[in-house]
């Protein structure tokens, strides 16, 4: 979804500013997430989830911008922001369960 809000951006300064923040912000959580997977220990997993949080905040924040500044037709971010906080809630809950059980160990 992100990356087809980007392709429809306007290609003015700000249409052209928010893509590319957009396009980094927006995909690498999935990254991060891939990158959670094959971590080294708990805390690495937890680190590499709380970095996919922080940019899943930044694209909540640039999303919520552009619905303002109405860049784009308000319904084109409505299931993108529902999207990103449901992302938001599952990083957060998996952070929360992995702390829970480093504790244990």
């Amino acid at each position: 979804m992100i990356l087809k809000i980007v392709e429809k951006l306007p290609k003015t300064v700000i249409g052209i500013h928010f893509a590319r923040q957009l396009v980094k912000s927006g995909t690498s959580p999935a990254f991060h997430h891939a990158e959670a997977q094959s971590a080294e220990s708990r805390k690495d997993f937890i680190h590499k989830l709380k970095i996919g949080v922080k940019e899943l905040r930044e694209t909540l924040v640039n999303l919520e911008i552009m619905n303002q500044i109405k860049v784009l037709d308000s319904s084109e971010f409505r299931d993108p922001l529902r999207e990103n906080d449901e992302l938001i809630s599952i990083f957060v809950s998996s952070i929360n369960t992995a702390k829970k059980n480093l504790k244990k160990e």
